[in-house]
């Protein structure tokens, strides 16, 4: 009987081993067909792209602004299918100009390279920050808001940016969803909370993480910026408070009453529950931090990309971490949470395809002088080399509010000249118009900072109606724009300058 199942299993296993057999055949012979050039990880020329090759990019960014307001039920169903096509129409004419290797090979670079480490951190932080449950009453009054985010601000540049909107988000669309009025509430945490909180260390912010991995002091920002983000941060908070008052007075009494009060008539007080996770934050910041102190010399070469041991190992401890959290928290501390996978599904989807949109626009950005946006660089240098602060804050941050801030903030990081010592000392309001720029302005639309998406979607996820891709971006424009130009003009050290 034993002999017959083994026979019939072998029987089985037969066309299974002829088809791995005639597969393995068949890309032996389209190996051998390929140049032999084509293992040379040929790199795409910019230069000899022109403006047309952007146009997908800005369809995707179009379509993520359009889609949720033209066609709200179409695009929630497809957004996927959207942002692959528009990939796919950004890779075609590549293929076409240089080749299916190096469009392969930019793909990799752009998917092993940039978006792996950031959707990883991105993932990991709101897994683990979504097991951390707040419980309590807390009433929705100025005081209460303004003190939330005050404490995210705070907590942005320790925990990064992801994770202190992750923890604190849910609590306070708990507490305001009884208002009439509590969009505003939600579009101010995302510009402190989600992205000017993150200024000051590089576990803040995905840019300056690029920079620290570059080579920049991990508190040079502490040091530097401090004051001019205590400028921002202070106004902000002042401004919140002046337009939730006027809010909280318009309201009925139903609004000014907060959470229904328990069943005893007595408030509930605030615990924090699944303290787990905040030993798990602890080790994705230490996680982080290994990654950029270990350098073993280890690099996996795959088609020109450069995988570093280092990063391949923090990539498996953030995924480990967030595996973790999943096991070690309760259910019903997520289901309390309201924690769905949507958000993150979201952004891990329209990031891919923005993250592959992007390739020859920053293809053409890194051409300099010679590509289609060779006007950038010569707005950010004068004639006589010197770098333009004012341009080079204005610039980054601008292209950060539509791009992805990191890729950005790398980009005039090397237009400075990419070397950290000299533009730590040397050319210090350089970098500092560039982190500033990457870290502010990212607040200025949905997709300048990953969280921002985040924030958005849980927020609509439980009732809050929030506006529209352009009603975000005039409301939080109509804010921050004043705050920029007085940051451009305050005499505080590093003095942006406008040569």
């Amino acid at each position: 009987m034993h002999l017959v199942r083994s026979k019939r299993r072998g029987a089985s296993l037969l066309p299974r081993r002829l088809a791995l057999r005639r597969g393995s055949v068949l890309i032996t012979a389209i190996l051998a067909l390929l140049p032999q050039h084509a293992w040379a990880a040929p790199v795409l020329d910019g230069a000899a792209m022109r403006w047309p090759y952007a146009l997908p990019f800005a369809g995707l960014l179009l379509s993520i602004a359009l889609g949720p307001l033209l066609f709200a039920k179409f695009w929630h169903h497809h957004y996927g299918k959207i942002a692959a096509a528009w990939s796919l129409l950004a890779l075609a004419p590549l293929v076409i100009l240089a080749g299916s290797m190096a469009t392969l090979a930019a793909l990799v670079h752009a998917m092993l390279a940039e978006y792996l480490g950031f959707i990883v951190l991105l993932f990991s932080l709101y897994v683990v920050a979504g097991g951390v449950l707040i419980t309590g009453d807390i009433k929705a009054t100025p005081a209460a808001n303004a003190g939330i985010l005050a404490l995210g601000t705070l907590m942005a540049s320790i925990v990064g940016t992801t994770g202190a909107a992750m923890i604190l988000i849910r609590p306070l669309v708990r507490a305001n969803r009884p208002r009439r009025h509590n969009a505003h509430v939600v579009i101010f945490f995302i510009i402190l909370v989600a992205n000017v909180g993150g200024a000051l260390s590089p576990l803040g912010d995905p840019p300056l993480f690029v920079g620290f991995l570059h080579g920049v002091d991990f508190f040079w920002t502490t040091r530097t910026i401090w004051l001019q983000t205590a400028v921002v941060a202070g106004l902000l908070l002042g401004i919140f408070v002046a337009i939730d008052v006027w809010r909280f007075r318009s309201e009925s009494p139903r609004g000014d009453a907060g959470p229904a009060p328990s069943g005893t008539g007595l408030a509930e007080p605030v615990r924090i529950r699944g303290l787990v996770n905040l030993v798990l934050i602890a080790a994705i910041v230490a996680s982080l931090l290994a990654s950029a102190m270990w350098k073993p010399g280890i690099a996996f070469d795959i088609l020109g990309t450069r995988m570093e041991l280092e990063d391949i190992a923090r990539n498996a401890a953030l995924l480990a971490i967030a595996a973790l959290s999943v096991w070690l928290t309760p259910d019903e501390h997520r289901q309390a949470n309201g924690f769905t996978w949507e958000p993150i599904r979201e952004v891990a989807k329209l990031f891919a395809g923005i993250f592959v949109a992007i390739i020859p626009v920053i293809a053409m950005l890194d051409a300099g002088h010679h590509g289609a946006f060779a006007w950038l660089l010569s707005a950010v240098t004068a004639p006589d080399g010197t770098p333009r602060e004012v341009a080079y804050f204005w610039f980054t941050g601008l292209m950060s509010a539509f791009l992805d801030n990191a890729p950005t903030y790398l980009l005039f990081f090397e237009l400075a000249g990419g070397d950290p010592q000299v533009l730590m000392h040397e050319l210090s309001g350089t970098l500092a118009s560039i982190s500033m720029g990457a870290v502010y302005m990212g607040a200025l639309t949905y997709i300048g900072n990953a969280p921002n998406f985040m924030v958005s979607s849980i927020a609509s996820e439980n009732g809050i109606e929030m506006p529209s891709f352009f009603g975000y971006l005039l409301r939080a424009g109509a804010v921050l724009i004043p705050l920029f130009l007085l940051l451009t003009l305050l005499p505080v050290a590093p003095v942006l300058h406008w040569h």
